[in-house]
């Protein structure tokens, strides 16, 4: 028995390892070996293509007016910029804000259809080779599309994926902080991802695609930009990272409302896997398939299960087997990650920074909203149109 349970808390130990740690690492020797990818070269202004930017909005009113004066202030020609903006049940202010932009093409729904059936709608104006996609909530850099499109000059790109940040500077927000870290950790991962061969699954915030590879596909989706992502990559493209091209959000307003959010993603996560089967057969695309194992499955399934063997095995172990110092200083390692995990979240709680406690809780907290998820797509619980997580206030927004 007691070597049954080192054998599952060593298995254990290094799934999750690999899963947050091991595959970057080996990402980043094979770049290493390899040597760095020569940045694409700018675009020449003389040459740029014509591109469509399409957002979608429900309930946006409040941010609806500063998005699309950021849009006015982005450094791409407007000759060859087309807006597309998809509403679902606008509000007398928006309807008030869009008077002031005619030059935004507006396209109304009276009825709400979800995310994805509003871009596909988008979709049938779009007459342009190069598409980008935004949230209404969020904010570009002035050199973004500049920056995205220059990728594009690569046959074998057919998305590039932006950069998300999470703005907390000045708000003082402990929940902003811990969420900021975590994308931080991802924005590293996705430089790898692109390195070794292509990012697997842009953030909806910012990215953009070819026109000619969208495909609408006939069932509800609750997670957009990863469905699009894995369509694309499954029709042999790589999805470029481009760090220069990033979109600014505040962070969640309370934990109950970034909860909401993460479980909604996990449960469009797992949906999207049983829309894309053919991304789990690894002779078809053996380097996409290593790459969606190694960061999306071992993300899913094997960090919530394994890393609850990791603390039970331990615990099983110090109590039935034979005195071994490691297994005991490790137990009470894990047992120090923990406390602060439940400090971190105290103090998030009562809006207090949490410092390095946030880190552990903020990792606990994915997990747990990864398994909420999962059981939310065993149930189909999760609609396709959700509750919008409000989001904290900011004079730098």
């Amino acid at each position: 028995m007691d070597s049954f349970l080192r054998i599952l808390f060593w298995i254990s130990f290094f799934l999750v390892g690999y899963c947050y740690l091991g595959y970057g690492l080996v990402a980043l020797l094979f770049l290493l070996f390899k040597g760095r990818k020569k940045e694409p070269a700018p675009v020449d202004s003389a040459v740029l293509p014509s591109i469509s930017l399409v957002i979608t909005a429900f309930q946006e009113a409040g941010s609806l007016q500063k998005k699309l004066e950021n849009i006015r202030a982005l450094d791409y020609p407007a000759s060859l910029l087309k807006v597309l903006l998809v509403i679902d049940e606008p509000d007398e202010r928006s309807l008030e804000i869009l008077k002031g932009y005619p030059a935004v093409n507006v396209l109304i729904q009276s009825e709400r259809t979800g995310k994805y059936i509003a871009i596909c709608r988008a979709m049938e104006l779009v007459d342009t080779p190069i598409v980008v996609f935004s949230d209404a909530n969020c904010v570009l850099n002035r050199l973004s599309l500049k920056k995205m499109v220059s990728h594009f000059k690569d046959p074998n790109v057919g998305a590039v994926a932006g950069e998300k940040k999470i703005i907390y500077q000045g708000i003082h927000s402990a929940l902003g902080q811990a969420e900021g870290w975590y994308w931080n950790y991802e924005s590293w991962m996705k430089k790898l991802d692109a390195g070794l061969y292509t990012v697997v699954g842009a953030a909806g915030e910012l990215f953009s695609i070819r026109k000619e590879l969208f495909q609408p596909i006939g069932e509800p989706v609750i997670l957009d930009d990863l469905v699009i992502s894995l369509q694309i990559c499954l029709q042999g493209y790589r999805i470029a990272y481009e760090p220069g091209a990033f979109a600014s959000e505040l962070p969640s307003a309370t934990l109950k409302e970034e909860g909401k959010r993460k479980i909604r993603i996990a449960a469009g996560a797992f949906q999207s896997l049983h829309l894309w089967k053919d991304i789990l057969h690894p002779f078809k695309f053996p380097l996409l398939w290593f790459q969606f194992i190694s960061r999306r499955i071992f993300r899913w399934v094997i960090s919530p299960v394994f890393l609850s063997l990791i603390l039970i095995t331990n615990i099983f172990i110090v109590i039935t087997g034979p005195a071994d110092g490691f297994y005991f200083y490790f137990l009470c390692l894990q047992a120090l990650c923990y406390l602060l995990a439940v400090l971190g979240y105290l103090l998030i709680r009562a809006g207090k920074t949490a410092g390095i406690a946030g880190i552990p809780f903020y990792f606990l907290f994915m997990n747990f909203c990864i398994v909420q998820g999962f059981i939310r797509f065993l149930g189909k619980k999760q609609a396709v149109n959700w509750e919008k997580a409000q989001r904290q206030t900011s004079q730098y927004m």
